[in-house]
C-alpha cells in the first residue's frame, strides 16, 4: 500500500478516531485505527465495540492496501510533521512507513487489517433524513438533562421514538426533564423507542457540518447515522426508559414571562454564593418583580431582582440553579415563559413564542 495526501486533512480524522477509542489497551486490535486505501480515497474506520466511525478522504494512491496501526502514536506523529503532503507506504512486513518526503521518517508497527472487528451496516431502505441542523438543535434540547447515575442505566441517555407524524426526543435525571419534537418531510420508519449514549449524540454533533441532510436507521439495537462524508454507528442502552409523559401537566394555572439573558445573568451572580453541594437557589415572583436569592452561610448571601410579567399570587420556589441555567442557555428565543400551579410542583419552561419544545423543573424542598 502507498498513498500520500495533506497532513491537515488526515490529521482532522485521526483525531476524530483517537477519541472513540482513547479508553482502550494499547496492545488490543481496538486501540488501531484501519486505513484503507482504494481508488482516489482513503477510508478510515475506528471503533470500541460500542461506537464506530468511518470516514473517507481523498488521497492520491499509487498501490492500494490496508493495514492497522495504533492510533495516538499515529496522531501523535501526525501533529509533529510540517504542514504539507505525507506519505504513507507498508511494505510486505508489519511496518507502515510515514514521511514528509524529505528528512522526517516514521515506521510503525501494524496489525492486519482482517483482524479489525467488522463495522455493522443495515439496508439502505431503513434510513430516513432529516436536516443536520434540525437534529443538532434536538440534541442540544435535550442532552444536558441526561442522568449520570449509573445506577439508573436506563436514564443515562437520550430517549427517542417516533411519535404518529413526528420524531421525538426526551431525556430526564428524575429531577428534570427536557422535550423537543420534528416532524421530517420524509416517511420515517416504525421503530420502538430507542435510548441514545450521549458519547455518540456529542460525536454526530461535533462532526456534523450543520449542512445538508442526516441519515439515520434503527436496526438491531444499533443506530445508525450518514452525514457528509461520515459514518457512525452506536450499540443503544438496553432498558426501559420512563413514562416520561405522565410527568408533563396537562395545564398550569399560572405563569410569568422573563427576559431569558435577564435571568441567566442574575441566575449566574446569585448562585456564586449558593452551596455547592445543593445548588440551591430562591426565586420569588410577585407582580412585575422576580426576586433570586441564595441562601444564607459563612461566606456570603446575594440577592438580585429583575422585571418580568405576572398576574397570580406571590409564589416563590426553591431551585437547583443549573437545572434553571441549562435549559435557558439553549432556548432560543429572547423571552421565556415559567408555568406551574403549586410552588412544589412542576415548573414547565417555554419559549415565547412557543416552539417544538419545553423543559420542567422540579421544585426542591424550601428548608
Amino acid at each position: 500500500m502507498r498513498f500520500s495526501c495533506d497532513k491537515n486533512v488526515i490529521l482532522k480524522e485521526i483525531s476524530v478516531a483517537q477519541e472513540i477509542i482513547a479508553s482502550r489497551n494499547a496492545l488490543s486490535i481496538l486501540s488501531n485505527v484501519l486505513l484503507e486505501a482504494d481508488g482516489d480515497a482513503l477510508t478510515i474506520k475506528a471503533t470500541d465495540l460500542k461506537v464506530s466511525f468511518e470516514t473517507r478522504i481523498p488521497v492520491v494512491v499509487e498501490n492500494p492496501g490496508n493495514t492497522t496501526v495504533f492510533c495516538d502514536k499515529l496522531l501523535g506523529i501526525l501533529k509533529t510533521l510540517p504542514d504539507g503532503e505525507v506519505q504513507f507506504v507498508q511494505d510486505d512486513g508489519d511496518r507502515l512507513a510515514i514521511t514528509n518526503g524529505n528528512s522526517i521518517n516514521f515506521h510503525l508497527h501494524s496489525i492486519s487489517a482482517d483482524k479489525f472487528p467488522e463495522i455493522p451496516e443495515t439496508e439502505e431502505t431503513a434510513f430516513f433524513s432529516l436536516p443536520q441542523k434540525d437534529f443538532i438543535a434536538m440534541v442540544g434540547q435535550t442532552i444536558f438533562a441526561i442522568s449520570d447515575d449509573e445506577t439508573r442505566y436506563f436514564m443515562n441517555g437520550v430517549f427517542m421514538e417516533k411519535g404518529e407524524d413526528r420524531l421525538v426526543m426526551v431525556a430526564t435525571d428524575g429531577r428534570r426533564l427536557s422535550y423537543i419534537s420534528n416532524t421530517p418531510d420524509g416517511e420515517v420508519p416504525e421503530f420502538e423507542g430507542i435510548i441514545i449514549p450521549p458519547k455518540v449524540l456529542n460525536l454526530i454533533r461535533k462532526l456534523a457540518s450543520g449542512e445538508g441532510e442526516l441519515k439515520l436507521a434503527v436496526a438491531d439495537k444499533i443506530l445508525f447515522a450518514r452525514f457528509d462524508n461520515q459514518k457512525v454507528t452506536s450499540t443503544l442502552i438496553d432498558g426501559q426508559f420512563p413514562n416520561y409523559s405522565r410527568v408533563i401537566p396537562d395545564s398550569q394555572d399560572y405563569e410569568f414571562q422573563v427576559n431569558r439573558g435577564e435571568l441567566i445573568d442574575a441566575l449566574r451572580r446569585v448562585s456564586l454564593l449558593a452551596d455547592h453541594k445543593s445548588k440551591r437557589v430562591f426565586l420569588a415572583v410577585s407582580g412585575e418583580k422576580i426576586t433570586l436569592r441564595s441562601d444564607e452561610s459563612e461566606i456570603g448571601e446575594a440577592e438580585e431582582s429583575i422585571s418580568c410579567r405576572y398576574e397570580g399570587p406571590d409564589a416563590e420556589f426553591a431551585l437547583n440553579h443549573a437545572y434553571l441555567s441549562d435549559p435557558l442557555k439553549v432556548v432560543e428565543e429572547d423571552e421565556v415563559s415559567m408555568k406551574f400551579t403549586e410552588t412544589n410542583k412542576a415548573i414547565t419552561m417555554v419559549s415565547v413564542p412557543e416552539a417544538s419544545y419545553f423543559h420542567i423543573v422540579m421544585p426542591m424542598q424550601m428548608e
